[in-house]
């Protein structure tokens, strides 16, 4: 737990920090309060989703509208969890219990962390690690969203959106760096195709879209070639 929780701090934790500071710049300037913006931070824990609240929020949505839009914009967790917990499951140690708690904590940062870092630890300690570490990066996010909430009026708009963006930036660069199969490849490729076409067809749309078409399109081309091991 605690070499989780140490891993989580450098450059993870700074673009964590970073991104919600945004989120609660953005928060304040839609009027939420700053209890508001770190219970959905702990809560939530997904920042698209979050800014999906902020924004329907603002637009004066119903409560099931953005209940629904958040929980589709988070729909990206279902084959993430599914890939993950199996890897870090020891079913001679912890129950479903344990698992279903677990599964609760993933987010983008920890999943494609621990892909890369469990693997290379032993069954026993990967639950606890995952866990020190996804524990650590959302202190860090409710940690950080006051700083963003109170210097709201320091940052100017493109600022906050930048801190926000900082995220996503990073999490593609990982991905790029820990290409070490055919069929992660393919599927940035074919992910990194989709996502501007769709976009061109219909911004509304086109992650979802992007996801479903260029997902399945990577799936089929696995299948067909049998693609393992780069």
């Amino acid at each position: 737990f605690c070499g989780g929780a140490r891993d989580a701090f450098g450059v993870r934790a700074a673009v964590l920090g970073a991104g919600f500071i945004g989120y609660g710049a953005l928060a304040n300037e839609q009027g939420y309060s700053i209890w508001l913006t770190m219970f959905a931070t702990a809560m939530v824990w997904a920042l698209p989703a979050q800014l999906i609240l902020l924004e329907l929020y603002a637009l004066g949505a119903s409560a099931l509208a953005i209940i629904v839009a958040a929980v589709l914009s988070s729909a990206r967790f279902l084959p993430m969890t599914l890939s993950l917990i199996p890897m870090l499951h020891d079913r001679r140690r912890y129950g479903r219990g344990v698992v279903y708690v677990v599964a609760q904590l993933v987010s983008m940062t920890s999943w494609t962390w621990a892909m890369w870092r469990c693997p290379g630890l032993p069954q026993a300690q990967r639950i606890p690690y995952f866990t020190g570490f996804a524990v650590t990066c959302i202190l860090v996010g409710i940690a950080c969203c006051p700083v963003g909430f109170y210097l709201a009026e320091v940052f100017p708009p493109w600022l906050r959106l930048g801190f926000v963006f900082l995220a996503p930036v990073y999490f593609f660069v990982i991905l790029v760096g820990e290409v070490r199969t055919w069929v992660a490849v393919v599927a940035l490729v074919c992910g990194g195709i989709a996502g501007p076409l769709f976009y061109l067809l219909d911004p509304e749309w086109s992650v979802l879209a992007s996801g479903v078409v260029g997902g399945t399109i990577a799936y089929w081309i696995q299948r067909k070639l049998r693609l393992t091991h780069a």
